[in-house]
C-alpha cells in the first residue's frame, strides 16, 4: 500500500442532488483521513471554505461541469467566483465538440483562459472526458492542456457513461511527461484499482468511495 494513499484523493461529492448533510459528511472524513481535497459543486465551496480553514485539506471545486460546452466568459467568471468563495483547486471540463471538429486553438484558448485566471491562487485541473475521445483526441487534449500551462489533466467528468482507465492514465502520463499531474477519476471505488492508477502514473485520484479505499474496504459509488 502507498504511504499516505489518502494524500492522493480528492474526496468527491457532485451529483446533482446532493445535501448539506452530505456535504458536511464529506468535509469531516477529510479532516479525520488527511484527503487531498474535497471536491464539490461551485454551490458548496464557500461552506467547505469556512469549515475546512485552519485544516491540511484543500476546497476543490468544477467548471464548465460536467459538459464542458459553456462559453469561455462563463468558465472563466466561475474559476473567479469559485477562487474568491474559497476554492484553491478547480478541476474545468475541455470543449469536447470542439476538439472533435479539430479546433485545437479553440480548445486551447478556453483552457488558457481559466488558467489565467487562476493563476498563482489556485491549481487547475483539465477534464478531458476520455469516455468521449479516440486515443488520438486523447492525446490531443493533453497536449493542449500541457501547452496551456494546466497544472494537470484529469480522466472524466464520472457523468459520461465511463470512468478511468489504467491505459488511459499510462497514455496521459505518456503525453504529459513526468512533471505534470494526472487525475484518475470516475469508477475508481477501491484499493486494488486505486493503486494500479497510481502505478500507471497517476498523482491524483478522484473519488466519492475515499474512506472505502484507504480501509481497503470494496466502495459502491461511481463519481
Amino acid at each position: 500500500m502507498h504511504n499516505n494513499l489518502a494524500s492522493y484523493i480528492d474526496h468527491t461529492q457532485l451529483k446533482p442532488n446532493t445535501t448539506k448533510e452530505q456535504i458536511e459528511k464529506i468535509v469531516e472524513e477529510a479532516k479525520v483521513h488527511h484527503f487531498a481535497s474535497v471536491c464539490v459543486n461551485p454551490y458548496w465551496v464557500p461552506f467547505c471554505a469556512e469549515h475546512l480553514k485552519n485544516t491540511d485539506v484543500k476546497v476543490c471545486t468544477v467548471i464548465g461541469f460536467p459538459l464542458g460546452a459553456n462559453s469561455t466568459q462563463t468558465k472563466v467568471f466561475e474559476t473567479r467566483q469559485a477562487i474568491s468563495d474559497g476554492a484553491t483547486e478547480v478541476d474545468m471540463v475541455i470543449n469536447v465538440g470542439e476538439l472533435k471538429a479539430r479546433n485545437d486553438g479553440q480548445v486551447e484558448k478556453d483552457i488558457a483562459a481559466v488558467v489565467e485566471e487562476a493563476k498563482g491562487k489556485a491549481l487547475t485541473k483539465v477534464i478531458i472526458e476520455t469516455s468521449l475521445l479516440t486515443e488520438e483526441e486523447k492525446i490531443r487534449a493533453c497536449q493542449l492542456a500541457k501547452a496551456a500551462g494546466a497544472d494537470y489533466v484529469k480522466t472524466s467528468t464520472g457523468f459520461s457513461g465511463g470512468g478511468a482507465s489504467v491505459e488511459d492514465i499510462k497514455l496521459m502520463r505518456e503525453t504529459v511527461g513526468p512533471e505534470m499531474g494526472v487525475k484518475a477519476s470516475g469508477g475508481v471505488r477501491d484499493l486494488a484499482s486505486t493503486e494500479s492508477m497510481i502505478e500507471a502514473g497517476a498523482t491524483r485520484i478522484g473519488a466519492s468511495a475515499g474512506v472505502d479505499i484507504i480501509k481497503g474496504n470494496a466502495g459502491s459509488s461511481d463519481y
